[in-house]
């Protein structure tokens, strides 16, 4: 598939917002929230520097999301077809998740009620970005969406950035070092690793994969060699152009390794740092987010260009 600036945009800013809002809304629905009765409630995840970032992210992903259709005015009718469309019910997830993310700061006094708001918020986050990854895990066309690391991968990915961002902005805000920081930065080194072997996972898999054939393509490859007639057309169309996206090995190859070391080998390496010392955290957090999201914006943009549509093989290409 080419890949587009608004795609790739929306699912890294959507994917790393939401993925800071699981786990503010986690901590909130699991930890301790007040330190003192009437005293000012301590969320855990410096959710009051961080909330406001992932609010940011998720608004501009989803408004980029909009830059790929034909007529983003007639936007609001995808959400009628939650039944059948995984992209629908990611519209639907999406809006409704930002009712207990507002509710969890109006509500960030009340303790009951802001630990509902916080489960509400993760359980939405989680589902949008699980609906966000069956749009492609479910398109049987392309086999390099229908891999079984797609889905983790989603996940994984979104809750790595989202930890990337509550820990830029807790120490850009010059929050307290806490406890729940240790946690935190320590969770990401780990999720940083996991990331990367499920990556490399990924990688392996769509390579072992065997070329698309016009008999394999169309079912047919048991009766005998399928070739076309005739040439379907004397000129690139559209599903050429945006289903017939060629990118050489060798810069795969290269992108790849950009990507591992941008994306999970700075950020897990300053996050230590971070944790070693504590006085240079906010250089260390400022740059492994940087460098994090850098390297998940390469890695989203091989995600799209070596998904190869079945459809190429009528064209024999």
């Amino acid at each position: 598939m080419r890949p587009t600036f608004s795609i790739i945009c929306f699912t890294v800013l959507s994917g790393i917002g939401y993925g800071a809002w699981f786990l503010i809304g986690l901590g909130v629905a699991v930890g301790p929230l007040c330190s003192a009765p009437g005293a000012r409630c301590a969320i855990p995840f410096d959710s009051f520097a961080g909330w406001p970032v992932a609010f940011a992210c998720v608004s501009v992903g989803l408004l980029c999301s909009l830059g790929h259709l034909g007529k983003p005015a007639r936007a609001w009718r995808a959400l009628s077809q939650w039944r059948s469309s995984w992209l629908s019910r990611e519209g639907v997830f999406a809006l409704v998740t930002f009712v207990p993310a507002l509710a969890l700061i109006v509500l960030s006094h009340a303790d009951g009620l802001a630990r509902l708001s916080g489960a509400l918020l993760a359980l939405g986050s989680l589902a949008t970005v699980y609906c966000t990854a069956n749009i492609y895990a479910s398109l049987k066309p392309v086999r390099a969406w229908r891999d079984r690391h797609v889905m983790p991968a989603y996940l994984l990915l979104g809750l790595y950035g989202g930890s990337l961002l509550l820990h830029a902005a807790a120490t850009l805000s010059g929050s307290p070092w806490r406890p729940e920081r240790f946690v935190l930065l320590s969770g990401t080194i780990v999720l940083a690793a996991i990331c990367g072997w499920v990556k490399q996972g990924y990688w392996r898999s769509i390579d072992a994969q065997p070329p698309v054939t016009p008999g394999r393509a169309t079912g047919l490859e048991a009766l005998g060699a399928v070739r076309a007639f005739e040439a379907p057309h004397t000129e690139e169309n559209y599903l050429l152009h945006e289903m017939g996206f060629v990118l050489a090995r060798k810069h795969a190859r290269k992108l790849r390794a950009i990507a591992l070391v941008a994306a999970f080998l700075v950020p897990a390496a300053f996050a230590a740092l971070a944790l070693a010392l504590p006085a240079a955290s906010t250089a260390a957090a400022c740059i492994a987010c940087a460098s994090g999201i850098a390297g998940l914006v390469v890695e989203r943009w091989l995600f799209f260009a070596e998904a190869k549509h079945a459809v190429t093989a009528y064209y024999q290409r």
